[in-house]
């Protein structure tokens, strides 16, 4: 009982966030006429991942991977960092992204996987830590808007020093993104076994807010 009414009052509130970060970011926002210059040149960005129900691709998802290759062909981007684990699917989200990135005309030897984050904040945290490794200076998280206003916060707390360039509702509205067909049994994993099954819903929630990182200051 206590659980359902925990998840009943989780789902209201990220709804309730969700459609107000929408109105905010329905437009596009300003920095897009200005990604050509200095100040949006990035080393890498980080593309956080969608549970993949295969065949299909949910427009977050898509609106993601077609930022982030946006992103990179405007020469904002010079590297890519897509994140994610199998966590809800037996897909694993980074390497979907990756496959249908290239199809889109990234170049692999730009990008970079993280296999290992199940949660929003470890997308960020991991791929920010593989980032600093590979010597990368500037780094962005390329998102939509509502899981980029969801970061903010917790990467401070981290101290995860990255700008954040999400993209709007109006901007994906005015592209037409291209009907990629992936090969994604590349990215299946078997013997899966969901987050669902493995984790109960408070420690599901521990790692949503960053408890499951062992973070060294």
């Amino acid at each position: 009982m206590r659980n359902s009414i925990c998840k009943n009052f989780l789902t209201i509130f990220l709804t309730i966030l969700l459609v107000n970060s929408g109105r905010l970011f329905a437009k596009n926002p300003k920095y897009i006429s200005e990604l050509k210059s200095e100040k949006f040149i990035y080393d890498a960005i980080i593309v956080p991942g969608v549970p993949y129900n295969d065949p299909n691709m949910s427009k977050v998802l898509i609106g993601r991977i077609y930022w982030s290759y946006y992103l990179y062909s405007k020469g904002t981007a010079k590297n890519v960092i897509y994140s994610g684990s199998a966590v809800y699917t037996p897909y694993v989200e980074a390497i979907i992204m990756s496959m249908y990135a290239k199809e889109l005309g990234v170049p692999e030897e730009r990008i970079i996987l993280e296999t290992k984050a199940e949660h929003s904040i470890e997308n960020v945290y991991y791929s920010y830590k593989i980032a600093r490794k590979m010597g990368f200076k500037k780094i962005a998280l390329a998102t939509d808007p509502f899981q980029s206003r969801l970061m903010k916060r917790p990467s401070k707390r981290l101290k995860v020093d990255i700008d954040f360039i999400p993209f709007s509702f109006e901007f994906l509205d005015s592209v037409i993104i291209p009907d990629i067909q992936i090969i994604a049994d590349k990215a299946y994993i078997k013997d899966f076994v969901s987050i669902e099954e493995r984790e109960s819903f408070f420690k599901r929630l521990r790692g949503t807010i960053g408890k499951n990182i062992k973070y060294k200051d």
